[in-house]
């Protein structure tokens, strides 16, 4: 089954301590169907507005550790409350979602529900929300330390020294090189090509390949 309708009080175990009253108000008021989902390499989260049915749907990855749930939730609500105000008039994630997430992360930031770090990390959040997890790195990095499941063999290219060697998921072997603003530039092994890698992309540090004669 790929994913779980979970009944609303169990929804407190996807989320930290002191979140559960504060999420479960929004969800109660807008009426959302909430699905949690196994993995998506694609997404984190998604919304639909409310259809014939009446009901808003938000779906998240049950494999997130919680706080990176609660953000992905919080960001999926945005969506929800800039449709309430504004229908179909702004932008998937244009200044009016910007407003509505910033206030939302604002909110549970002042409730202390997030830990020094997080909180520091989600400042630029605040000021200037990315439409995409990918375009908060920084961010992405704290949370991970979070993981309690991480996975075996596996490190983020932030953790990789510069000039080691990888190998990501389908088997492709790079070696690590310069770092430009929140990727880092790596060079494919059998190519030589170039290739532009994540902060946060997870890989499994190998040891130097002997050379093909």
């Amino acid at each position: 089954m790929a994913a779980t309708e979970h009944p609303l009080q169990a929804l407190a175990a996807y989320l930290p301590e002191g979140s559960f009253e504060r999420v479960a108000e929004f969800l109660h008021h807008y009426k959302v169907h909430l699905t949690i989902t196994r993995q998506r390499k694609s997404v984190l989260g998604d919304y639909r507005h409310a259809g014939r049915e009446g009901n808003h749907r938000i779906s998240i990855n049950g494999n997130l550790n919680k706080y990176e749930f609660l953000i992905t939730l919080l960001h999926e609500l945005a969506h929800l409350l800039t449709f309430e105000q504004f229908q179909h008039r702004a932008a998937p994630h244009g200044i009016e979602w910007k407003q509505q997430y910033s206030q939302l992360l604002s909110h549970f930031v002042a409730h202390q529900i997030f830990p020094p770090d997080i909180v520091r990390a989600l400042q630029a959040s605040i000021r200037n929300p990315a439409a995409t997890a990918n375009g908060e790195t920084d961010l992405l990095l704290v949370l991970r330390k979070y993981t309690i499941q991480k996975r075996e063999g596996y490190i983020t290219m932030e953790e990789l020294a510069e000039g080691e060697w990888f190998e990501t998921e389908n088997g492709r072997t790079f070696q690590k090189l310069s770092r430009r603003r929140k990727r880092f530039t790596c060079i494919e092994q059998t190519s030589g090509l170039s290739y532009s890698f994540s902060a946060v992309t997870e890989v499994r540090k190998i040891e130097r390949p002997s050379l093909k004669k």
